[in-house]
């Protein structure tokens, strides 16, 4: 049979399937038996192609790594995964790093993990500022001279007076706490 109409006899193809023989201008050619197919029977299933298994690709995931295995064609799935756990690839999955705050349980993916500047360690995003996760104090003193000129403009005073680090400040602790006294003499 051939394909198109009297205009353009080039154009399309019939579909191979027995009982289909559909015109199809966009027909769909088979990689495994090379015949050519409609929409409706395009698929290895679908027109009962009997090389079709060869390309089928099936994954399975094993119950003690929970990685992916390729299934070996002709293999059963349970040949396939004993074959994979009695190579040496099939490791129980390590355990996922958590929050290192006492009472967290937080578990570190990529998207929740904050890595601390100051200490160097790995935390969620809950427990990100250096206060909630006992973070090694060092010395602050730039960022407390900025921070408190800082603070005493926010705060609205009339007086451009900037405020350099005062004497006895050098962890957060105190910074937080000569703050909170700023505040309360402006106010």
């Amino acid at each position: 049979m051939a394909g198109g109409t009297e205009a353009f006899p080039d154009l399309g193809a019939h579909c191979a399937e027995e009982d289909c023989h559909q015109l199809d201008f966009l027909p769909f050619k088979c990689d495994s038996c090379l015949k050519v197919y409609c929409l409706e029977h395009r698929s290895y299933k679908a027109h009962g192609c009997s090389k079709g298994d060869i390309k089928d690709k099936i994954v399975l995931i094993c119950p003690t790594c929970e990685g992916t295995i390729k299934k070996v064609y002709g293999e059963s799935e349970e040949l396939t995964l004993k074959k994979h756990s009695e190579n040496g690839s099939c490791l129980r999955p390590t355990r996922k790093p958590r929050c290192p705050v006492k009472g967290c349980r937080e578990q570190l993916r990529f998207s929740n993990t904050y890595h601390c500047k100051s200490c160097g360690s790995d935390t969620c995003l809950r427990h990100r500022f250096a206060a909630d996760h006992a973070c090694k104090e060092r010395n602050y003193s730039k960022l407390i001279g900025a921070l408190a000129k800082r603070g005493a403009q926010d705060c609205g005073t009339s007086a451009s007076a900037t405020l350099s680090n005062p004497k006895g400040i050098k962890t957060l602790k105190d910074l937080s706490h000569h703050l909170n006294n700023v505040r309360l003499q402006v106010f």
